[in-house]
């Protein structure tokens, strides 16, 4: 397989290459060590170069009438199609995503575009008022700097970039330097739509280059997705700037509910999709199940068993799991599982290192129990693991289940599993996460609802169908009566 080799960051129109280096970022595939996927220059500068050029396209773009930025939007989602296989690809080599996986994200791209050109627009959409002389309009914000994560390095970046652009701002966008090559592809495809320079912008770095984009003067709004430590710094980094718009998409401890009348078998499926589908890295994977009493035996048996027949193994292989991203991360996640049966926690599947062909970082999927349902673990019960591991407990009633998952500082995804639609809408207006299932994964979403969390998980929503309002503002125009309507007067005037 090739490597990607220096193809230069994506500033004002054209790949430019590093004229003098900060450094390099080498990406070997996680499923494939002699896998090198691609090898990029880090050039500090065109942090800011791209920024520049992003502000220097902005005020003719946001003059662009609506329907030429809706025809180029198409234009790239075709040109998406066009390089669906090759975007598979990088995907699978760089993030260590089974083909299956990694063919639904790269798919999903051209998927957003119709979507916010449909029905997502409908919820900026501006209108005249039917009783009042006046207007609801939205206007761009201005230069947006979209910062990605690695797990989906696609899909969620082009959920923010795309009605962005449609709503008339210019983009940076910087991926994580862990899965920059979709970026890569993603920025062929734009230039390859014909958006004018400048409008689209892609520097490849690390944190340095994410700080210099953050801490620019000259952008208007962050877009972030990724881990809560990192959105907090964002915000703190840019607390003299109230009017700048930060929308963050950060991470979760979620928790699925499984009471007594709950459909077993479908609870099994969709909570081991939920907590083993990437390999554990998603933000909305579940990691905690609270479980009636009466049936946590038949359901974790149900779960031991479906972990332990999970095939884990190379991503072009025939396997429902990859790798995980780094050797650092499954070390992380080996820690996190050594601490919690320190403290009481039963292995009833274990993380062991499977045999694969190849040398990568690989962990099988594990299923731990605790001895009550108030256990408490520095650095596993409560901290995102972003690992293929999910813990059971046990309650006795709805109530102390609710009470369980709330607490967390995350507020993401949450999952309760009953026939009984009541006793779910009663979770449901108690549980406090953004998205909520019944007898479904939280690992699943659907572009046509809105997308993000509270607490440590995020504000706004910066992603899923409301993304096109934290791409614009909203501004109230009134309008004059009649011309020769009588002027207002007031008291001593």
């Amino acid at each position: 397989m090739s490597t990607l080799e220096r193809p230069g960051d994506y500033i004002e129109g054209a790949f430019r290459p590093s004229k003098a280096a900060d450094g390099e970022v080498v990406v070997a595939s996680p499923a494939d060590q002699s896998d090198i996927v691609s090898r990029f220059d880090i050039t500090l500068a065109h942090a800011e170069d791209a920024v520049g050029a992003a502000r220097a396209a902005a005020p003719a773009w946001a003059r662009t009438p609506i329907d030429e930025r809706r025809r180029l939007l198409q234009a790239y989602a075709e040109r998406c199609e066009a390089h669906r296989q090759a975007i598979t690809d990088a995907i699978m080599r760089e993030v260590g995503k089974p083909r299956w996986d990694a063919s639904t994200e790269a798919g999903a791209l051209a998927a957003k575009v119709k979507l916010m050109l449909g029905e997502g627009a409908t919820y900026t959409a501006d209108r005249e008022l039917d009783d009042l002389p006046g207007a609801i309009r939205h206007r761009p914000l201005g230069v947006v700097a979209v910062i990605g994560p690695f797990n989906f390095p696609a899909h969620l970046p082009n959920g923010q970039i795309v009605p962005a652009l449609l709503h008339g701002n210019t983009v940076v966008f910087k991926p994580s330097e862990k899965t920059p090559s979709a970026a890569y592809w993603m920025a062929r495809c734009f230039d390859e739509a014909g958006f004018p320079p400048g409008v689209v912008n892609v520097i490849i770095g690390a944190a340095d280059s994410a700080r210099a984009l953050v801490a620019s003067n000259d952008i208007d709004a962050v877009l972030f997705t990724g881990s809560s430590a990192v959105g907090k710094a964002i915000i703190a980094a840019n607390a003299h700037r109230p009017g700048r718009l930060i929308a963050l998409e950060l991470g979760g401890k979620n928790a699925s509910i499984v009471l007594d009348d709950a459909p077993l078998e479908r609870a099994v499926n969709q909570i081991g999709f939920a907590a083993f589908a990437t390999s554990g890295q998603r933000c909305t994977a579940t990691s905690r199940v609270y479980v009636h009493r009466s049936k946590i035996e038949v359901l974790a048996a149900g779960l031991s068993e479906r972990a332990k027949a999970i095939a884990v193994g190379h991503p072009m292989d025939e396997v429902f799991m990859g790798p995980m991203i780094s050797e650092a991360s499954r070390g992380a996640l080996w820690s996190a599982l050594e601490k919690a049966k320190a403290h009481g926690f039963e292995a009833l599947v274990e993380a062991d290192e499977p045999d694969v062909r190849t040398r990568g970082w690989y962990v099988r999927p594990s299923v731990y129990r605790a001895s009550s349902a108030d256990a408490r673990v520095p650095g596993y019960t409560h901290d995102e693991l972003f690992g293929p591991n999910v813990a059971l407990y046990a309650v006795d009633s709805l109530d102390e289940a609710i009470e369980r998952a709330n607490d967390t500082a995350y507020g993401l995804a949450g999952a309760v599993f009953t026939r009984t639609k009541e006793r779910f809408e009663e979770a449901a207006s108690r549980l406090r996460v953004g998205v909520c299932h019944w007898n479904q994964s939280t690992a699943g979403a659907s572009g046509r609802l809105p997308f993000g969390g509270v607490g440590d998980s995020g504000n706004h929503r910066p992603a899923g169908i409301y993304a096109g309002r934290f791409c614009a503002f909203p501004q109230a125009v009134r309008y004059a009566p009649a011309q020769d309507a009588p002027l207002p007067s007031w008291p001593g005037w």
